[in-house]
């Protein structure tokens, strides 16, 4: 079986002298380990680095079976643009291993792929949190966690609502959450209306609320530890580099 598709590397290991095992979230097929026999040798150095976007061929007897990749071109080369700024090059490397983890292997999610090509390709630093939020906030619908905000879960109206609930994962309104406000979540704003352009600080609240859901019904249910590089997120809100620098966060 020979399939034809693009997409983003995610992670590239060395396995022998000159080979690679490549992890790819790709545009039809979702998250895929191949197999590269000449993957360290001159003409690839530097293909497959995480974030370059590769179109390839690939060849598996079985769909289950890891495929042989042996045609691959560069048709973006996302790593490059990174080094040339540390803190977005930080930031790739601190949200990777959540793709490999949150990704089932052959299973295409269109929504998601287009939501990592947007942090791929983004500009600047609050643009990848901004499409990185929108990851994880998609990934709880995918991974069948999803929270219900439609409305309020005790009065019903659609209205006002500002906070969600970490025990339903249900949005309420202002003044009947306005009590507990210091147990509630912020409501996620700008991922339901689907503001392209937030604030750091509504970025850090959604990455809050995604993070504990998360971490309650993914990695615990999969007896999995979140990884490091994610928990500690939270420094690139602290003095962020570019033009909108009005906020200091800690968690």
């Amino acid at each position: 079986m020979i399939t034809k598709d693009e997409g983003y590397v995610l992670n590239a290991k060395k396995y022998g002298e000159k080979a690679l095992i490549v992890t790819l979230f790709t545009l039809n097929q979702g998250k895929i380990t191949g197999y590269v026999s000449d993957g360290t040798n001159k003409k690839n150095r530097g293909l497959f680095q995480p974030g370059n976007k590769l179109f390839f061929e690939a060849s598996a007897r079985l769909e289950e079976n890891m495929r042989r990749l042996f045609r691959t071109e560069l048709i973006e080369p996302n790593a490059v643009n990174m080094m040339t700024d540390i803190k977005k090059l930080q930031l790739m490397t601190a949200v990777l291993p959540m793709f490999t983890r949150l990704l089932n292997e052959n299973e295409e999610t269109l929504q998601l792929y287009q939501t990592a090509a947007r942090f791929f390709t983004a500009k600047t630093l609050k643009q990848m949190l901004t499409y990185y939020a929108f990851f994880e906030f998609y990934a709880l619908d995918y991974l069948g966690i999803g929270l219900s905000l439609d409305c309020c879960a005790v009065t019903g109206q659609t209205e006002g609502l500002y906070y969600v609930s970490p025990k339903t994962g249900k949005a309420v309104c202002r003044e009947v959450g306005a009590p507990y406000h210091d147990r509630l979540f912020l409501y996620p704003h700008f991922v339901v209306d689907n503001n392209q352009n937030p604030s750091y600080e509504e970025i850090f609240n959604v990455l809050k609320i995604t993070e504990f859901f998360l971490k309650k019904h993914f990695f615990a249910f999969h007896n999995l530890l979140l990884p490091k590089s994610r928990a500690n997120l939270w420094q690139f809100f602290i003095n962020p580099n570019d033009d909108d620098t009005s906020i200091t966060l800690r968690e």
